[in-house]
């Protein structure tokens, strides 16, 4: 509806996307989702989001968001989605939980606290997680929001102006102070689509190829130039700690999400989780760590996103549920996908059964395709679990 306008919306245009949240509902959405990290997202302010939410409410759907900091705000940012959640009376599903930046590792058990409060207070919020230190997004988030107001366009116009340019260096220093880096030595490029030659190489190792000295500020130059380019370079950032990793992973609100994409196989350096996130879980944090028990990784993975998001007919076996059934020896499944070899197949899943019909079988693919469009219950009646 805005484009990618830094502003608030007209009447009109906040009347426009109620329109399209409501029809999308009504199409078989499962809820309403914001992304407050990225442009456009991150200019909307919590009372437009909470104008949108409300209209989900008479549809038993929720409100998922990835909220606008992980570093040391993310406790504000978590409390904005449960607010909107709260305004709206809707459930609130946020997206991806973290902690990133060595300023602030450690801090995961004040979130769980939150999260407990709010939960005791009567509010239904959720989380997920993918099992990495690692996050993936775009190179975008570390250069200020504001300076990418109206797209590639206006920021090249920002970038031109000598003024503004120094503004936009100092808001990315500013953004590097709170992760607490020295360099962006933690940042590698997944994929840039108009160089292949950097895929699976650090900031600093490209800041080298273009004989620029080390150090940030000659860094903070080589970022500006790739996203001069104008098309979206994909990063892995390694700025999460372990401990907070699996202190949130424990959390009985968590459940198990990759956040990836399904690269084509071989092409680029994607984060590892596309391939092994679920396996990972089952290997690492079940079998080897022993971090909670089969059991309460399969409820993560399975039972408890089919209720969050109300997929009335799946996440259990059950009589008239739909026979999704996976059959894998424990002791043997294994995630092979590693970041500097990340295009890899997990190990141990024996027999795959998607809606009845055998997709996996002995472990090799059957070429079948039984899988559905999964619609959201804003016309159909909604199923009581049990307990």
């Amino acid at each position: 509806v805005m484009g990618e306008d830094n502003r608030a919306p007209s009447q009109e245009e906040l009347q426009q996307m109620k329109d399209l949240v409501s029809k999308a509902l009504k199409d078989g959405a499962v809820g309403l989702s914001t992304g407050l990290l990225y442009v456009p997202g991150t200019f909307a302010k919590t009372d437009e989001i909470v104008e949108l939410a409300k209209v989900i409410a008479p549809y038993s759907a929720v409100y998922t968001s990835h909220i606008r900091f992980q570093d040391g705000r993310v406790y504000e940012s978590i409390a904005e989605a449960v607010e909107i959640g709260r305004q709206a009376k809707v459930p609130v599903e946020i997206s991806h939980i973290k902690i990133k930046g060595k300023n602030s590792w450690g801090g995961s058990p004040k979130i769980i606290q939150q999260l407990e409060q709010y939960r005791k207070d009567g509010i239904d919020v959720t989380v997920d997680q993918y099992p990495y230190t690692a996050a993936s997004t775009g190179l975008s988030v570390t250069v200020p929001t504001w300076a990418q107001a109206g797209g590639r366009d206006s920021l090249k116009v920002r970038l031109n102006d000598p003024s503004m340019r120094k503004r936009i260096i100092d808001g990315m220093e500013e953004l590097q102070n709170k992760l607490g880096f020295e360099d962006y030595s933690y940042a590698y490029v997944a994929n840039c689509p108009w160089n292949a030659d950097y895929n699976g190489k650090s900031i600093p190792e490209i800041n080298k190829m273009k004989g620029r000295p080390a150090g940030e500020e000659y860094e903070r130059e080589t970022i500006l130039e790739m996203m001069e380019k104008g098309r979206r370079v994909q990063m892995i950032y390694h700025y999460m700690g372990e401990e907070d990793v699996q202190n949130l992973m424990k959390y009985e609100g968590t459940m198990i999400a990759s956040d990836g994409g399904i690269p084509a196989f071989g092409q680029g350096n994607p984060h590892p989780r596309s391939y092994g996130t679920n396996v990972r879980v089952l290997a690492v944090y079940v079998r080897n760590k022993k971090l909670f028990s089969l059991e309460e990784a399969i409820r993560k993975m399975t039972a408890l996103p089919a209720r969050r998001f109300q997929l009335n007919d799946r996440g259990l076996l059950l009589p008239g549920y739909a026979a999704d059934i996976l059959i894998f020896d424990p002791e043997k499944v294994q995630d092979k996908a590693e970041y500097s070899a990340p295009h890899a197949y997990s190990e141990g899943m024996k027999y795959v059964i998607v809606n009845g019909e055998m997709v996996i079988e002995k472990g090799n693919y059957t070429e079948q395709k039984p899988g559905q469009i999964l619609k959201g219950s804003a016309n159909t009646p909604i199923t009581k679990y049990p307990n």
